[in-house]
């Protein structure tokens, strides 16, 4: 997804280490966290009020945080937005997954181990290694590479995590260098990745491309990308951060996937619903080395056993409904589309059509205004929140938003989807001043 959406944050999940909305810098985790408490009933958008617009985004976020947390029915409800009783509940028999007598961890000993083992043999992986963050895992990775090839250049897609979102840190912090292969709404061909036109040491890929609208490319797409790196003596990296959800959509095991690349680096949050922390797998000498640089970058920290048993917790629990959840995103996108064109809305688009994951864009030819407040009052007023996330202004009169589809969502049928959507087009229409279609007025004319 392009880096153009709405202005007041996002209450899906957070993009890696903090919560990321297109079209504006991500917002630090000390302010998430007291914008995501301060939700009060005086937050309530008025347009009489003298605000600023920050304020005025504040507010709105406040409210549809506050909308989701109070909704009866939604089609996914993050963790990370929980009181913090029900966040320490995902510990609940926690024991099932590893022994509790065990010792705790002291600087990367005991469960860590145990998670880096789980993980390397569930990526088919010589070694594994716990960081804390993902952002930290693949800049540690790629500098390692960098030094194994000789060359810092980093070939990636544009629209990539750390071009988009982590302010310039490969080239600042880690000395790589990154050069942007393709800036299309899809990952690089192979053709791309065979005639770019500067030599790279590292090829670095998404897996899926989330801000392109978490997309995939066919595993015959993806084994060629891969064949043309290697015809230039370049290590390939996977981005998996959502590896996790690619089985449905590639038909093959986390262990083929995975194996496609020279390291891989994964997300325990993002997917599985962890509470923070990533891994790195690979080689065992490369892993090695990544945990010297994990020290030095800071990583190496003292005692992290809540994160690592949430982790496990999260493969255990989580990771064996993901292709439930893809199959049921299916479901809902379609649903969603026959809504929309029933309530008469003139343009509409769910990408990609049929979701390679279980998280999908959804366009629409309304202000972010518009479409903003009807998300909002839909959940207040009904208990039901269609729409959890913030919309995205993709151009005059068009915005985007993002779906997520999580076990909550496998209670709706198609006709509760289309009832809600029905629902939502009906606030629509009160903010527009038009009926059963968006017209001219908050939206874009046929």
């Amino acid at each position: 997804m392009s880096d153009a959406v709405e202005q007041d944050g996002r209450a899906g999940e957070p993009e890696s280490e903090e919560e990321r909305v297109p079209g504006r810098e991500p917002v630090s985790e000390d302010k998430r966290v007291h914008e995501e408490e301060s939700v009060h009933e005086e937050d309530s958008i008025s347009e009489e009020d003298p605000v600023s617009e920050e304020e005025r985004a504040r507010r709105r976020r406040a409210r549809r945080i506050s909308a989701l947390r109070g909704a009866r029915r939604v089609l996914g409800r993050p963790g990370h937005l929980n009181t913090l009783r029900e966040r320490l509940a995902l510990l609940d028999g926690v024991g099932d997954v590893h022994d509790l007598d065990q010792p705790s961890d002291i600087y990367g000993d005991g469960v860590v181990e145990a998670l880096e083992t789980k993980v390397a043999g569930l990526l088919g992986m010589e070694a594994a290694a716990f960081f804390p963050t993902g952002t930290m895992a693949q800049q540690v990775a790629l500098r390692c590479w960098a030094g194994r090839t000789g060359d810092p250049t980093v070939a990636l897609h544009a629209l990539a995590h750390p071009e988009v979102h982590e302010r310039d840190a490969f080239s600042r912090v880690s000395g790589l260098r990154p050069v942007r292969v393709t800036s299309e709404p899809r990952l690089p061909t192979a053709d791309e990745v065979r005639d770019f036109d500067e030599p790279f040491g590292a090829l670095m890929l998404e897996l899926p491309l989330r801000d392109a609208g978490f997309v995939l490319p066919s595993w015959e797409e993806l084994t060629a990308v891969v064949d043309a790196a290697r015809e230039r003596d370049a290590v390939v990296h996977f981005d998996g951060a959502r590896l996790w959800e690619t089985t449905a959509h590639f038909g093959r095991p986390l262990h083929e996937i995975a194996s496609l690349a020279d390291s891989v680096y994964v997300s325990f949050y993002k997917s599985l619903g962890g509470y923070g922390g990533a891994a790195l797998a690979g080689p065992k000498p490369l892993v090695e080395e990544a945990k010297a640089w994990r020290h030095r970058y800071g990583g190496q920290i003292f005692q992290q056993f809540p994160t690592v048993l949430s982790a496990l917790a999260g493969l255990e629990r989580e990771l064996p409904r993901l292709p439930e959840y893809v199959a049921h995103a299916r479901v809902v996108a379609a649903a969603i589309r026959e809504g929309l064109a029933a309530a008469g809305v003139p343009w509409a688009r769910v990408h990609p059509g049929t979701p390679h994951t279980h998280e999908f864009q959804v366009w629409l030819p309304y202000d972010v205004d518009v479409l903003s407040e009807a998300a909002i009052r839909q959940g207040e007023e009904t208990g039901t929140v269609l729409f959890a996330n913030a919309w995205a202004e993709r151009g005059p009169g068009v915005a985007a938003t993002e779906v997520s589809v999580r076990a909550e969502a496998l209670e709706w049928t198609a006709d509760d989807v289309r009832a809600a959507v029905a629902e939502f087009v009906s606030r629509l229409t009160e903010e527009t001043g038009e009926a059963g279609t968006a017209g001219t007025t908050g939206g874009v004319s046929r």
